[in-house]
This record gives C-alpha cells, structure tokens and sequence, in this order.
C-alpha cells in the first residue's frame, strides 16, 4: 500500500471511509512526512501535533452516517485565513505572539461542516502583499523560492506534508505557487467562494485559491463550496480531438525565459497531436493596459486597506505597505477610476472571447523557480487573470532547464469554474504524462 501521505485526497477518502485508513492514521503519516521534511521546507507557521491528532481521533468517532464529503482530509491554510482554534498572524510582527481569533473564515465553516481536519497554518508574505521570501523553500530545489505569497500552501501540497491547502491570490500568489511547486492551483471566479475572515489587501482583486495534486481533488472542493456553472458539465471526460484550443501569450510575453518558450511550443505540439485545434491568440490591444491598471487597484486600495495597521504600528510594516499608505507615487483618484472603469469594461469582452474556444491557455510564470528565496518571483503573467476577475488553473507538467517544474495556466469566462476543471482534468493528463517533467522528491 501507499505511504498514507502519499495519497490524494481523492485516494484518500475512499480509504477513511471503509475503514481502511483511520483519520489518526492518515494525521500521524502526515505529521511523520512533515518531521522529516519541513526542516528544510519550512512551509508551516503554526503546527500543534496534539491537537492535530485530537481532533483526528474526534473525527474518526464520528458515524459513518455523519461524516461529510471531506471526512478527514487535511488541510494547509495560509496564514491570512482566519481560524478560531490557531493563531492567524499575518506574518506581521504586530500580531505575532498575539491572541488567537475567536471566528473561523467562511471558507474554514464550510470546509469543518464538510469533515475536513484544519491541519495549521502556512507561511505566507507580510499580510500577502509583498514579495519578500522566506523562510519556505522549494521542496524540489531548497535554493529556490515556492513563490509567493502563498508560499507555504503550495510548498506543503507540493512536497506531499498535506493533500489540499488553501492560498490567496491578488495579484499571481495561487497560480505561480502552482508552478513552481508542480502542483495545480486553482483561482477559482472572483468572489465565487466567500472572502470574508481573509486579510483584506483589495477587496477588488483578493480570490481564495485552492491546491491539491489532482483536478479531482479540486472538483471535490469544487463541489463542497458549490461553485456552479450555468451550463451543465458533461458526464463523459473532455474531448481533446477536435478541440478548439487558443495559446495566448499576452503582452507580457517579453519576459518569457526559455523554459517557459520551451513548454510553450511543447504544449501545441502534444495538443495538436492528439487532435486539438490549436490557435494562437492575438489579444486585443487594449488588453494592454492591464497591468497597469492592476498596480493602480493594488495601491489605491492597500492605501485604504492598511490605514490601520499603519496607525498602530507604521515602524513594524514593511515599506511597500508604508508607501501604499502614504500614497508615496501620487496616485490620484481618476487615475483609480480610469482602472476601475478601463476593466469593467474588458471583463465581458474577454468573456466574450473566451467563449469561442473549449480552452485557453497562457503562460503562469517567465520560467521556472529563480534561485534564492529573497523573493518569491515574478507575478506578472498572471495579475491580468486576477484583475479580469476570471477562473485560472495552474497545469504542471513540463520542466525548465534545471529540470525544476514549470505549468501553463487555463484560463475560462467568469463563472465557467467547472468547465476550467473539466477541461483541465483531460489537458492535465496529457502534460503530466507526456510534459517531460520528473519529480525528484522521495
């Protein structure tokens, strides 16, 4: 039999409820994995192994009748998700050593209602804001970031110390955590799953982000928070022959390093050969202005948002969050406004667009993990995604010149969440089978 840490959720769940695997069992292989691992990953800012296996064995008492669809499965929550039995810190030094919250986020209520164990709490950036590393490492290669800042959720998924975790991402911080630790990571439509009990940094762009190692493992989480497309998904997989498949490399191509050019062309040429209809997609030029538009919402909103904390305790932020504060590069309010308005209107024109193909897929980070954790890389590729409010999920699968994983992201219509899942599960299988990526974690 597998190891039990091993196991996905979805080859988890079957296990624990024939009784096969208890909940404590499947904890204490978990809790093992971490004790030999997180040395060097570092993933983890809050773990209590008593606790953990107190409430395993609490769940492992409950009636078969009782349990929910996620009986015992553990979950990795990143550090800005409020949970009323851990201390939720922000990794602030205004908070830390504090008191715990007395109140679960609504995504931590649905995921206990649903039997899931809360396993700890994982690392993450100053309030998920800046993109200053560490402590977490790439489980794949130390000397290099998991990204950010989701840092410790997807380093953990990826480094097999827990089977789903929860991220955030407001501008890349759940789908190049997903690439880099060669996982799927899944930004589901912008408000689709509640945010409230999230640390706020903008109320415009914040998305909870959901990891795990298989589709299905998302379509089970997918399910526990009803996320529901108006068009019903097809009972039968997704068919790849005679698919009509776009590329779009947007305007922030330039950055493409050749890991990212190499899975690039790797990823048409494995469609087309299984029957898709693959197309390069040209964006229209006013998509352009996105990034922009997005540094404008970041800062015009964390101006507002860490007012404060800036009151409390300016000398303890980090200086980006000073600077948003102050508004240290002017920004004006029509300046704000041009943001606002310039992407409200692109959001149904790319619907629009979206809507003419079966998938589309676009590059989730210039290339594979830089070395150093002094930074968690570069979001770029994927802010426009955030800020266009859509679904995007992280696709592993191919490998850079390091041999360190690399994924392309597929990207749907607002409110098509379910049909990114189904379409990636079938675009998954291909990648991972046939990307060329090999994982060297034991």
């Amino acid at each position: 039999m597998i190891e039990p840490y091993r196991l996905t959720t979805s080859e988890a769940l079957p296990l624990l409820k024939s009784g096969e695997l208890t909940v404590e069992a499947y904890a204490r292989s978990l809790l093992a994995r971490i004790k030999q691992r997180d040395h060097v990953v570092k993933a983890w800012a809050f773990l209590d192994p008593e606790f953990v296996l107190e409430q395993a064995k609490k769940l492992d008492q409950i009636p078969a009748e009782q349990r929910g669809p996620l009986h015992g499965i553990p979950v990795g929550v990143k550090d800005v998700i409020f949970t009323k039995d851990m201390p939720t810190v922000f990794n602030s030094d205004i908070y830390r050593g504090g008191p715990k919250q007395v109140v679960d986020a609504a995504c931590i209520i649905t995921l206990r209602a649903s039997g899931a164990l809360i396993f700890g709490k994982t690392t993450t950036t100053e309030f998920a804001t800046t993109t200053v590393g560490g402590p977490s490492t790439n489980p794949h290669d130390e000397s290099r970031t998991p990204g950010g800042s989701s840092s410790g959720s997807g380093a953990a998924v990826g480094d097999f110390q827990v089977p789903i975790a929860l991220g955030t991402q407001t501008g890349g911080s759940t789908i190049r955590p997903g690439s880099y630790n060669g996982i799927y990571g899944f930004k589901p439509t912008w408000n689709a799953i509640s945010r409230e009990g999230l640390a706020v940094y903008s109320l415009t762009l914040d998305t909870l982000g959901l990891y795990a190692r298989s589709i299905a493992d998302l379509q089970l989480l997918s399910n526990v928070f009803r996320l529901a497309d108006d068009t019903p998904i097809p009972a039968s997989p997704f068919q790849i022959p005679g698919a009509k498949i776009a590329f779009t490399k947007t305007h922030i191509w330039p950055k493409a390093g050749p890991g990212l050019k190499a899975a690039w062309e790797k990823a048409k040429a494995l469609l087309e050969s299984k029957g898709a209809v693959v197309e390069e997609l040209e964006m229209p030029e006013e998509f352009g202005n996105i990034t922009e538009w997005h540094d404008r919402v970041c800062k015009g909103e964390g101006r507002s948002s860490f007012l404060g904390n800036y009151l409390l305790a300016k000398d303890k932020l980090d200086s980006l969050i000073q600077n948003q504060v102050e508004n240290s590069t002017n920004l004006t309010r029509k300046a704000q406004l041009e943001a606002y308005d310039g992407c409200a209107k692109l959001r149904p024109l790319w619907d629009d667009i979206a809507s003419r193909y079966d998938a589309v897929l676009t590059p989730s980070v210039p290339d594979e993990a830089p070395l150093g954790i002094g930074s968690t890389g570069d979001a770029s590729f994927c802010s426009m995604w955030t800020l266009l409010h859509v679904p995007a999920l992280n696709i592993p699968g191919f490998a850079g010149e390091n041999g360190l994983p690399i994924g392309l992201t597929l990207v749907g219509a607002r409110y098509h969440d379910l049909h990114v899942l189904y379409a990636g599960k079938a675009i998954g299988e291909v990648f991972e089978r046939e990307g060329g990526f090999v994982s060297k974690i034991i």
